[in-house]
C-alpha cells in the first residue's frame, strides 16, 4: 500500500523543506508556519529568509506582518514593495522599518519600490524617517547595497550623507529616484565616496555630479569604480558639464566603468549635446525627449558602438529617423535591447535583426497601437 500524503510529507528531511520554503512568497510562507511545528521550525530557518521580498498591497495584511516581524532579524537582502497610496498600508511600512532598525544586524541589502498614486501633500517624511532610524549608529547595521531608485521621495544632503557614514562598506549606492527636485549637492556625493572606499556602482542625479566629484574617482587608492547610473532632468541646464577630459581620465582609471544615461522629457533639448560626450562608456541610453533625436542617434552611432548595450527612444517618426536607425544596427552589433516608441519603418526592423546577433528584446513598430507597446523577444 502506497503511503498516505501526510506520511510522505513528514518523511521529507527538513533541509529539502528549506530549500522549496525559500522560494515562497511572504503571505505562503505565513500559511506554511501554521501549518504544522516540523513546517514552521523549517520556515524559521535563517536560509529561508536570506533574500526576502515583502509586499504591501492589501489593508488586511495587518496579522501577517505582525506574525512575521519575528522573522526580520535573520534577513540579508529584502526589498520591500508597497501601495503608497494607502495610509495603512505605509504605517505597516513604516513598522517593518522600525523593527529592521532595533533588531537587524544582519541586513546587507535594501530596495525599497512605491506603487500607487502618490497622495496630495504626501512627502514620505514617515518613510524617510524610519529609515533614518536604520542608520542609527547604536544599531551597528552594516549596509552594503542600497537601491531607493523606485521610491518617489525627496533625498536629502543630510539623509544621503547619513547612509554613507554609518555604512562604509557600501558597495552600491542608487538614489537617482526620479523625483521633481534635486536635493543632493555635489559636495554630498563626494563625502559619499570619501566615507566608502569601496563603492563601486552609484546612481545618481547630474546635477549632483561636479568636476570634484570626478577628482575624487581618479585618486590613486580608489578601488574599481564599474557602473554609474545618471538621471539628466531640466535641473541641468543650470549648471557646468562633465566635461571631456574628466571623462576620458576617469574611463582609462576605471576600464570596466559602464555608464546608464536617462534623459527626462523637461531636459532642454539643447542641453543633450553638451551632456553627451565622446569618452563615456555608455551601456544604456534612454532618450524620453520626445524631440528631434536624429542628430543624437548619429553620435551615438559614431560614438558608442563598442560599449552600447540597451536604448530607448521617445520620439517622433521620420524617414531620417528610420536611415539613422538603420545605420546604428549596422554598427551597434553588441546591442541587447532597441525600444523606440514611434512607428518605424520594416526595413529598420530588419536591420536589428539582421546586424544585432546579441539582440535579446526589442520595441519596434511599423504601424500604430495602443499603447502600453510590449516588447518582442527575439528567441
Amino acid at each position: 500500500m502506497p503511503a498516505a500524503a501526510p506520511e510522505l510529507w513528514n518523511c521529507i528531511p527538513e533541509e529539502i523543506l528549506i530549500q522549496i520554503f525559500y522560494y515562497l512568497s511572504l503571505r505562503d510562507r505565513y500559511t506554511v508556519f501554521q501549518v504544522c511545528r516540523q513546517w514552521a521550525a523549517a520556515v524559521s530557518s535563517s536560509s529561508v529568509w536570506y533574500f526576502t521580498e515583502i509586499s504591501c498591497d492589501s489593508e488586511d495584511e495587518e496579522g501577517m506582518l505582525q506574525s512575521l516581524l519575528q522573522f526580520l532579524s535573520r534577513i540579508k537582502h529584502l526589498k520591500i514593495v508597497f501601495d503608497q497610496s494607502k495610509e495603512v498600508i505605509r504605517k505597516n511600512v513604516t513598522r517593518i522599518l522600525d523593527v529592521l532598525a532595533k533588531q537587524s544586524h544582519r541586513l546587507q541589502q535594501l530596495c525599497i519600490v512605491c506603487h500607487g498614486e502618490n497622495p496630495y501633500f504626501y512627502s514620505g517624511q514617515d518613510i524617510l524617517q524610519s529609515i533614518q532610524n536604520i542608520c542609527d549608529t547604536k544599531n551597528q547595521l552594516d549596509l552594503q547595497h542600497i537601491d531607493f531608485r523606485q521610491m518617489p521621495f525627496t533625498l536629502n544632503d543630510e539623509l544621503v550623507e547619513l547612509l554613507a557614514t554609518t555604512n562604509p562598506n557600501l558597495h552600491s549606492l542608487f538614489i537617482n529616484n526620479r523625483t521633481l527636485v534635486c536635493n543632493v549637492a555635489p559636495d554630498t556625493i563626494k563625502k559619499v565616496l570619501r566615507a566608502c572606499p569601496r563603492l563601486s556602482a552609484l546612481g545618481v542625479y547630474y546635477v549632483s555630479l561636479s568636476d570634484d566629484v570626478f577628482e575624487e574617482l581618479l585618486k590613486p587608492e580608489r578601488a574599481a569604480f564599474t557602473h554609474l547610473d545618471i538621471f539628466c532632468e531640466r535641473l541641468d541646464k543650470y549648471i557646468p558639464v562633465i566635461s571631456e577630459e574628466l571623462w576620458a581620465a576617469v574611463s582609462q582609471k576605471h576600464p570596466q566603468l559602464c555608464v546608464d544615461l536617462e534623459f527626462d522629457h523637461t531636459i532642454p533639448a539643447c542641453k543633450i549635446p553638451r551632456i553627451l560626450k565622446l569618452n563615456i562608456p555608455v551601456s544604456t541610453l534612454q532618450l524620453n525627449t520626445y524631440n528631434y533625436m536624429v542628430n543624437q542617434i548619429r553620435f551615438v552611432t559614431q560614438n558608442y558602438s563598442s560599449t552600447l548595450k540597451k536604448l530607448t527612444l521617445q520620439t517622433t517618426s521620420s524617414e531620417d529617423l528610420n536611415s539613422s536607425l538603420v545605420d546604428l544596427a549596422r554598427q551597434c552589433r553588441n546591442l541587447l535591447e532597441i525600444h523606440c516608441y514611434c512607428v518605424v519603418s520594416q526595413e529598420v526592423v530588419e536591420a536589428f535583426l539582421m546586424h544585432c546577433p546579441s539582440l535579446k528584446q526589442y520595441t519596434l513598430k511599423i504601424t500604430k497601437e495602443r499603447h502600453p507597446w510590449k516588447p518582442v523577444s527575439v528567441q
